[in-house]
């Protein structure tokens, strides 16, 4: 499996945790909850649900609300498709919340991981925080050592995107400061103080009062064609 596969089936499991969707449902929430899926297309969802199902992770139900009812009849065509996690599916997802390898500090990854920290247990947050920060900080310490090389090489407009590029990832490693500092302080990001996972609104994209990682470099997925 890619490694972007393998964020997508992440986040899909966590979606559906919360509740079952359908496929419009789900892409909608992706595209919308989650920044790190800006766009996509149903050609690399559908193919995730299916493999989903094949691993016993999901069941596929029909549509039972009152509007799919009418609405299959009429469009001519079979009501949506209702995708359910099942025991084994919220055990996997489980296990994978709590892996702390390095593919967790990576920029696509870590955005997916991030966007579930309201399920995720405090010591996991803390190792995923840290393990960020420690890749930024080499990210950042690689570009400064860069620029030194080639400063008098680059015409004003270059250095002043590499520039940029450094005071990005300088602030991203702020942002992660405050979030340890808080994590340490035994604070989730609704400021109560708990041992469990925090009791974060992951659908809504809050933040609480600290800094929210939008302006991170590197955490969206890249945009894919519809097909």
């Amino acid at each position: 499996m890619s490694r972007r596969a393998g964020i997508l089936e992440f986040a899909v499991l966590g979606l559906l945790r919360e509740s079952p969707m359908h496929g419009y449902e789900l892409r909608k929430r992706l595209n919308t909850s989650l920044g790190v899926f800006r766009a996509f297309s149903y050609g690399t969802l559908y193919p995730c649900l299916k493999t989903l199902v094949t691993n016993g992770w999901l069941i596929e139900e029909p549509g039972n609300t009152h509007e799919d009812a009418l609405a299959a009849p009429l469009a001519g065509r079979r009501a949506k498709i209702v995708y359910r996690l099942t025991a084994e599916g919220k055990e996997h997802f489980e296990e994978l919340l709590s892996q702390t390898g390095p593919d967790a500090y990576e920029d696509e990854h870590f955005a997916a991981r991030f966007a579930f920290f309201g399920q995720t247990s405090r010591d996991v947050r803390m190792r995923v925080l840290e393990g960020r920060r420690s890749r930024l900080e080499e990210r950042l310490e690689k570009m400064r050592a860069s620029l030194a090389r080639t400063r008098e090489r680059l015409d004003d407009y270059t250095l002043e995107l590499q520039r940029h590029g450094m005071e990005s990832v300088e602030r991203e490693v702020r942002w992660l400061n405050e979030l340890i500092e808080s994590e340490r302080a035994g604070r989730d990001l609704t400021g109560s103080a708990s041992g469990g996972p925090a009791q974060q609104n992951t659908t809504s994209g809050s933040t609480g009062g600290l800094p929210r990682p939008g302006d991170t470099p590197g955490t969206d997925l890249p945009d894919e064609t519809a097909t």
